[in-house]
């Protein structure tokens, strides 16, 4: 997907990105990804990762129906008449809502993580509930990523243990927050206006994200084009699962000036070790 807008500097930035996920070694497919663009145009895309839990189908159910509210609310938003974020925030309240009344109906116990970010002329806006990712990258550099709603993060906060420990941590996928869950779901937003050339977004589910350290995403996001770092994480998380892998699902937008350039060269990821870590 290739699209424009200018920025605040009036510097025109061109969109390059790219949707991809692989079922890994589990028997089902349970997670659910797209980048829909507005129905009216208008330069306004949103992007969606939806990573699906509660035994067989039900995860699947719970991950679908936030790709349904998600896209059903697109199609009614305007942003003369609606902010980022009450487009993004009522997409995850309503999704929730309707996963934890879905298990009186389905006799499962359906549960969703969900990242979202919604692309507009000059801004970029995200929410998230759950351990589903959004990196924001400057060139290899990281600006910024969603805090997991999870029991290791809230160790790592509280400098109870570093964030290389985490990775490890034998509760590392223990949750906080869901949606579907009995609580009301934890959701945090964010938004930015200050975009360049060289800037990229990265949404992932943990099935990608617990494979790759931060320097190694940046690096990999900046070096290719959206397909290709999509094809390339896949597979060196394949690679790293050894057998073992969980779904994978990603979206990476790429902010270019000036307009992309093919690359004739095989693309390799510099700087990756082959030592696993567990997702």
């Amino acid at each position: 997907m290739y699209s424009q807008f200018a920025n605040r500097s009036n510097t025109i930035i061109t969109v390059d990105a790219c949707v991809a996920q692989h079922q890994g070694d589990r028997k089902e497919q349970q997670d659910r990804v797209a980048l829909l663009p507005h129905p009216k145009g208008g330069g306004v895309a949103l992007a969606v990762v939806a990573d699906g839990m509660g035994g067989h189908t039900g995860g699947a159910l719970a991950a679908q129906q936030v790709l349904h509210t998600a896209t059903t609310n697109l199609g009614w938003f305007s942003a003369r008449e609606e902010s980022s974020r009450e487009l993004l925030e009522s997409s995850l309240s309503e999704a929730h809502v309707l996963i934890k009344g879905s298990r009186y109906i389905n006799e499962k116990d359906p549960h969703s993580t969900a990242v979202l970010l919604l692309l507009q002329p000059g801004k970029v806006s995200w929410a998230h509930c759950g351990d589903s990712r959004m990196y924001r990258f400057r060139g290899e550099r990281l600006l910024f990523r969603t805090t997991d709603h999870s029991y290791v993060e809230e160790l790592v906060a509280k400098g109870r243990i570093s964030p290389e420990q985490a990775r490890i941590h034998p509760f590392h996928n223990v949750l906080v927050s869901t949606l579907g869950s009995k609580q009301p779901p934890q959701i945090d937003y964010g938004e930015t206006d200050d975009l360049q050339g060289g800037d990229a977004f990265v949404l992932c589910s943990d099935g990608l994200w617990g494979y790759f350290s931060e320097g190694e995403l940046g690096a990999a996001v900046a070096a290719h084009s959206a397909r290709q770092v999509t094809d390339l994480l896949i597979n060196e998380a394949r690679t790293r699962a050894c057998g073992n892998g969980d779904n994978v699902s990603l979206v990476v937008i790429k902010l270019l000036t000036p307009p992309p350039k093919a690359k004739s060269q095989k693309p390799r990821i510099a700087g990756f070790s082959r030592a696993a870590s567990p997702a």
